[in-house]
Formats: structure tokens, C-alpha cells, sequence
């Protein structure tokens, strides 16, 4: 296994960037191992909700975690604003980083993939 460390700027679009830096790695399978940082603007979506919201204030990320595959990110982010008030979800893009996003990614090797599981619907973790 490898780890990737980044360090995104003010501006860098969070999924997008991440989503960039892991398909120019070797590794078909990539993970979050750790995140810390800072938004100023979070697009996101709600547990059991299908329409996204976007939340543009000064926002601390909390955590981030998820999996790369050759099939796109699946992201979760929990965000923080001045007042401690926490939102999460699925990350999406649009979300920008205020002043840094320090983020370790773990590639492994395998592969990661997404195939529609009947029991749920959804495009579901597969590895070999």
C-alpha cells in the first residue's frame, strides 16, 4: 500500500480535486485516511434526500471519509460552522476550499468497484 498526502488550496474544488489526483495515480482502489481543513462554500447531499444544497459560509471540515474506485469518489463529508453546528453528507462538487484541505489518501492494491447491488439499487462496493 501507498499514501498519497495532498495539500489543496483556497479555491481547489475538494471532490474534484481529489477525484483528480487519484486517477493520476497507478492504484485502482484509494481510500480517505485523514482530512483536515476549511470550506467556504459545502455542496452536499442529505441522507435520504435526492436534491443537493449548498451551504456558502465559513465552515470547518470535521471529517471526511470514503472510497476511489475507477468508477468516481463516494465521499462523505461532516462540516462545522462558527457556531459548532454540524452538517454531513454525500461531498459533491462545488464544495471549495477557504484556506487548506490537508488530505491523505491510501491506495491499495486492488480494485475497487461500483455494480448495482438488486437488494438496494445503488451502485454498491465491489473489490477483487
Amino acid at each position: 500500500m501507498r499514501f498519497l498526502a495532498l495539500r489543496l488550496l483556497p479555491g481547489d474544488d475538494l471532490r474534484s480535486a481529489l477525484d483528480l489526483a487519484f486517477r493520476a495515480e497507478r492504484e485502482h482502489a484509494g481510500f480517505v485516511v485523514a482530512c483536515v481543513g476549511s470550506l467556504s462554500k459545502v455542496c452536499l447531499r442529505p441522507a435520504g434526500l435526492d436534491t443537493p444544497m449548498a451551504l456558502e459560509v465559513t465552515l470547518e471540515i470535521v471529517s471526511l471519509s470514503g472510497t476511489f474506485s475507477e468508477n468516481g469518489p463516494h465521499l462523505h463529508i461532516s462540516v462545522s460552522d462558527s457556531k459548532g453546528t454540524m452538517l454531513g453528507g454525500h461531498l459533491l462538487e462545488g464544495s471549495i476550499v477557504r484556506t487548506t484541505a490537508e488530505v491523505v489518501i491510501g491506495l491499495a492494491p486492488v480494485h475497487f468497484r461500483r455494480m448495482v447491488d438488486p437488494r438496494t439499487g445503488y451502485p454498491e462496493l465491489h473489490f477483487d
